[in-house]
């Protein structure tokens, strides 16, 4: 247990320092100037002051004042010795945070109970404070295990629509990463924008429930086909909704909404403007950028401008202008996701 002395007499942080000794585990530092100790406790956290009152560049209130300031310093035990005994430096002196008091000339005997009693007091609070960063540690670890599992669940999810759609996996990282970046250039905090990231991938899942003849049909669908098809957005939300955790409620969020378009022509609900979930705004841009720019079995693969120039005619009526923008303020870092994920390699 470390120790602080201060008093600008030193024959008492002598006799001070002489009289830690005789406790078990304790280390004394010394001081005679309350700037340097002041500079000592910037970079070292004592477990105990012992500080005089009457110092002539600074009394020992305004030092503890002062210390008290300074970051984890705020609960730590202090004794203040004084020759003073007057009610009112008293209180002063536990205003400004002094836990205990000695009077001069100080008494051997009660010195080393009260410093024992103020150690112990402090090695309880230390005890504490490990206590909690432990158990600290162990929610963030539980926590961390949790997340991992519904990364798991949602990768799952959206391999198993994947398995039966013809689009493929690189199409998931790749909108999954747009949605990121338009998230990011929309100033979304950097815990909404991991959201998006691993919830943007389940905006199709509900496909599972598509027939075959309809999913993997090359051509047009018929109207009566098509009518089916646009039922992927419920059996996505009825798959994901109802869970306690965030990432699926947000999944079940996106495949509800993404088909829903600015002018309310949309579906599954024919929501317009912001009554269109913000992420689902997002996604609907990442996610048609790319079906457009990949290639497919029953289409070919739009260039970069054509696709552009969509977007742009498409701001406002199908898609959110201000996600539209973000879109193009991040078209670098977009057109470097493209390029990084390849249909080929996944």
């Amino acid at each position: 247990m470390n120790v602080l002395v201060l008093d600008d007499a030193q024959i008492n942080v002598t006799l001070l320092c002489l009289l830690l000794k005789k406790i078990d585990k304790c280390k004394s530092v010394s001081f005679s100037e309350p700037e340097a100790a002041l500079a000592w406790c910037a970079n070292h956290v004592p477990d105990l002051i012992m500080v005089d009152y009457m110092m002539p560049a600074m009394n020992g209130i305004e030092f503890i004042r002062r210390f008290r300031e300074m970051d984890g310093c705020h609960d730590i035990p202090v004794l203040m010795i004084t020759a003073n005994n007057e009610l009112e430096l008293r209180y002063q002196a536990l205003d400004a945070g002094v836990n205990d008091f000695l009077i001069k000339p100080i008494d051997k005997i009660e010195f080393l109970a009260r410093t024992r009693n103020m150690l112990a007091l402090r090695k309880s609070q230390r005890f504490l404070e490990d206590k909690a960063m432990w158990l600290d540690e162990s929610v963030k670890k539980a926590t961390a295990e949790i997340l991992e599992r519904e990364r798991e669940t949602v990768f799952r999810l959206s391999k198993a629509a994947e398995s039966r759609d013809p689009e493929t996996g690189a199409h998931i990282l790749r909108m999954a990463n747009y949605s990121k970046i338009i998230a990011d250039q929309l100033g979304l905090s950097s815990q909404d924008q991991r959201l998006i990231l691993e919830a943007a991938p389940m905006h199709d899942v509900g496909k599972v429930g598509i027939p075959d003849n309809i999913l993997l049909k090359p051509g047009k669908l018929t109207p009566e086909e098509f009518s089916v098809m646009k039922q992927h957005t419920l059996l996505g939300y009825e798959i994901l909704a109802g869970s306690s955790s965030n990432l699926l409620t947000t999944g079940a969020e996106i495949a509800l909404a993404h088909h829903e378009k600015f002018d309310g022509s949309g579906y599954p609900n024919g929501l317009a403007g912001e009554k269109i979930p913000l992420f689902a705004r997002i996604v609907a841009v990442a996610d048609v950028f790319d079906a457009l720019t990949s290639e497919r079995p029953y289409k070919k693969a739009w260039n970069k401008e054509n696709a552009l120039a969509y977007l742009r005619d498409g701001s406002g009526l199908h898609f959110d202008p201000v996600c539209v923008d973000a879109f193009f303020a991040g078209l670098d870092r977009i057109l470097a996701v493209k390029n990084l994920y390849k249909d080929d390699q996944y």
